[in-house]
């Protein structure tokens, strides 16, 4: 695991590194995703190193309600909340978790039908 000092989204809360910062609060800060896949795609996260889903849902204290709260405040700013978004945790490497900082992707702003068709 990569230790909070190492951890890119952990430099992003600490403002080492930019990035395009969409909505935050307290405990939560939500930015654009530097690879899109959709014309929203914004990743919400909590402020403290938690990195995986398990270990938000472990740290109680309603975080794991807070990330959700705002994961869906931006798909309200994005003006995707009343047509439709997807919330994405990948947890874990066969998941497709590439920074082990827990983060949700908020997905929106056309069709995202599954299975395609």
């Amino acid at each position: 695991m990569v230790s909070e000092a190492d951890c890119l989204f952990c430099r992003i809360v600490a403002g080492e590194i930019p990035a395009k910062i969409v909505h935050e609060t307290d405990r939560t800060v939500a930015f654009r995703d530097v690879d899109p896949q959709a014309p929203t795609h914004v990743l919400v996260i909590p402020r403290d190193h938690h990195p995986t889903v398990a270990a938000l849902a472990a740290a109680g204290g309603g975080l794991a309600e807070e990330v959700l709260a705002a994961a869906h405040e931006v798909a309200r700013l994005e003006g995707v909340a009343e047509t439709g978004y997807r919330l994405v945790f990948n947890t874990g490497p066969e998941a497709g978790q590439t920074v082990f900082h827990v983060h949700g992707h908020v997905i929106g702003g056309r069709g995202l039908n599954w299975p395609p068709g």
